[in-house]
């Protein structure tokens, strides 16, 4: 008797449960164009991705100790290579982007997640391995894709470096956070220090003015996960990470 595979095949987004988002073993031919998890996960087209958990106000298990995995949004990452890809020098018109290239974009986005302790060259080796069976309709051979999946595997790598540093400098700051009070606790604060990480990269050209306040309020609900704090409170936590990244190595 067939086993039900729906669930699995669904790719379902671990938060939400929108089908075509969780990073679990997607051959190219079945990627998913849509953006349910990006939207989300308040995923725009910025330098740097957004993290299944991250957004949604779950820690990171390495850092907090509870086991929790935060993995890219790959849905939000293919639609951000959708706009990008045709800038590439080595993206040609030959090939067709949601058949050839969507699936290797998402496979070298998730492998930084699946291998966080390997450097491009040993994921690259797996990748590689597996690529004849993971392919799907994808009409290129890997010395076609592997460009891509680096490209998408380095902006991943950026992706959790940025959100790394954000954890590890604003949980410091945050003990003396003049707009900490009695009672709040880090886990609420981490989603807005991150917002702001995020938001750093995404208005690279402006400063933090009531305008910029007003445009980032609007995503809030969707960043913020978890967190119990409101815009007003989570707004200036998220200005002291918009202005602080300026000092992140890039």
């Amino acid at each position: 008797m067939a086993r039900d595979t729906s669930q699995r095949d669904a790719n379902r987004d671990p938060i939400t449960g929108a089908p075509g988002s969780h990073p679990v073993g997607v051959g190219v031919g079945g990627v998913a164009g849509g953006v349910a998890a990006g939207a989300l996960a308040g995923t725009v087209f910025g330098p740097i991705g957004t993290l299944i958990g991250a957004a949604a106000g779950t820690i990171a298990g390495a850092a907090a100790g509870k086991g929790v995995a935060e993995r890219i949004d790959p849905t939000g990452e293919v639609e951000y290579w959708r706009t990008a890809a045709p800038t590439r020098p080595y993206y040609t018109g030959e090939y067709d982007f949601q058949r050839d290239y969507a699936g290797v974009y998402q496979a070298g986005a998730v492998a930084r997640g699946e291998y966080p302790n390997e450097s491009w060259e040993d994921a690259e080796r797996r990748l590689q391995a597996r690529w004849d069976a993971d392919r799907g309709d994808s009409r290129l051979d890997w010395e076609r894709a592997r460009p891509a999946a680096q490209d998408a595997w380095e902006r991943a790598d950026r992706t959790y470096n940025a959100y790394a540093w954000s954890d590890d400098t604003y949980s410091r700051r945050f003990e003396a956070a003049d707009y900490r009070k009695d009672g709040d606790e880090y886990d609420d604060y981490r989603p807005a220090y991150r917002y702001g990480t995020y938001a750093r990269g995404e208005y690279a050209d402006r400063d933090w003015d009531d305008n910029l306040a007003s445009d980032l309020e609007r995503g809030w609900d969707r960043f913020k996960g978890s967190s119990r704090l409101t815009w007003e409170r989570a707004k200036h936590a998220v200005a002291d990470a918009f202005t602080l990244d300026r000092q992140r190595p890039h």
